[in-house]
């Protein structure tokens, strides 16, 4: 399924306003939080985290989404600016467009159940990945690595050699 679009309504951490369809041909975890989220602050962006420092950026983009569903007057951009100095996250910030019922407008779309949730697109836009609560950081990192190879694979083109099909101590050509 092709991801809908985010519907932002403040970025921090860029200086440009970033749309999925400019990242088109990168893998892209998002992390829906919320700053008040026990399991967001422990656990999520955390692991968003980890993500941008262990994989290239030209290959993987991690986008934050502060997707605010309760405690408004609490999570205000002047707030969420305070937290992501304090901890010290640096991979683009997305504020989530309230919509008209309780839910924000991407966390709607995207049919999320609550915080955290991880969403992973594949390099075509398309929805490879939904999470909601801890993810595990093997799991992760074999869905990101599974991504990376099957582009790396499908990119590469060699030159097929003609084999005997005999097998020999080496191996079995196919």
């Amino acid at each position: 399924m092709q991801a809908p679009e985010l519907q932002v309504s403040e970025w921090f951490n860029t200086n440009k306003d970033l749309r999925l369809s400019d990242l088109k041909g990168k893998a892209v975890l998002i992390e829906a939080f919320q700053m008040l989220c026990p399991g967001c602050v422990l656990h999520g962006i955390p692991l968003a985290q980890k993500v941008q420092r262990h994989f290239p950026s030209d290959k993987v983009a991690v986008i934050g989404l502060h997707t605010v569903f309760e405690h408004h007057d609490a999570m205000t951009p002047v707030s969420l600016k305070a937290f992501l100095h304090e901890y010290r996250i640096t991979f683009p910030v997305a504020v989530d467009t309230q919509g008209a019922g309780p839910l924000p407008e991407t966390m709607s779309a995207y049919g999320m159940r609550g915080t955290p949730s991880l969403i992973l697109l594949d390099q075509a836009g398309r929805i490879a990945a939904h999470h909601f609560g801890q993810v595990s950081e093997l799991q992760l990192g074999a869905e990101i690595g599974y991504l990376l190879a099957t582009r790396a694979a499908s990119t590469t083109t060699s030159p097929r050699t003609e084999v005997s099909g005999k097998c020999d101590d080496g191996g079995c050509p196919v």
